[in-house]
């Protein structure tokens, strides 16, 4: 009897222990944090941007949305990740199911309504240098890693003096 105990106790806490694994996994796979304060992270970002001479990209996105967890991780975790880290400072702002910071979006000439996600890179000096119009990160999935570097290198080199 003791033994049958012990041992579906061990099940149960194998048990509890990968359920905390996958919600850790989960957490890490949601980038966008409905309760935080996009203003103030925001602000603190181009702090940052104003002592490493970097722009600010604030990416507009939602944890529902596969492309922007993709854009997401080639930003923070994927092969280009370094490169991104030292061109830019990275915002992630959550829109929730389309009902949070969309003042913030607005505030920067972001249309939302074209779909997530969607970005507008400001200079340390909090002026707009470009923002997705059209949906140009739409695919981001398809575009990996490198296609989605690419893409600010080529946006930064658009708008640079």
């Amino acid at each position: 009897m003791k033994k049958h105990i012990a041992a579906l106790l061990i099940v149960n806490l194998l048990a509890l222990g990968a359920c905390t694994i996958t919600h850790n996994a989960a957490a890490a796979d949601a980038p966008y944090n409905d309760t935080a304060d996009a203003r103030a992270d925001i602000k603190q970002a181009l702090a940052r941007a104003t002592d490493s001479h970097t722009a600010v990209i604030v990416v507009f996105g939602a944890n529902w949305c596969p492309d922007c967890r993709e854009l997401h991780h080639a930003m923070s975790k994927g092969d280009c990740a370094t490169l991104m880290a030292k061109d830019f400072q990275i915002v992630d702002v959550s829109v929730g199911r389309f009902n949070k910071n969309l003042d913030v979006a607005k505030s920067y000439g972001v249309p939302i309504e074209k779909g997530i996600p969607a970005v507008a890179i400001v200079s340390s000096d909090n002026k707009v240098l470009y923002v997705t119009k059209e949906g140009e990160l739409a695919n981001a999935r398809d575009m990996g890693d490198t296609g989605i570097y690419d893409f600010f290198k080529r946006v930064m080199a658009s708008v640079k003096p």
